[in-house]
């Protein structure tokens, strides 16, 4: 977590971390275990394709907290 928190580029949101993996720009995928099954499985699939290591993260409220957001986040994920 502390990566995510201190990464100077990260993207918040399961489209951005979509679009990420599969541009090939993330390094590291976050995703929240209570999210939504269908979501945390599209981020994990994605993650697993593009070889990008996957960092399971209690709640989507403490990782909107720790990207500095207002609102509770499913995904984040740490730009190259």
């Amino acid at each position: 977590m502390e990566t995510l928190k201190n990464a100077a580029v990260k993207v918040v949101g399961t489209k951005q971390v979509l679009r990420a993996l599969k541009a090939g720009t993330a390094a590291r995928a976050y995703v929240a275990n209570d999210a939504d099954t269908f979501l945390f499985q599209r981020i994990v699939t994605a993650a697993e394709a593009a070889n990008v290591p996957v960092v399971r993260v209690a709640s989507m409220k403490e990782l909107g907290v720790v990207c500095g957001v207002e609102v509770a986040t499913a995904s984040a994920a740490v730009v190259k």
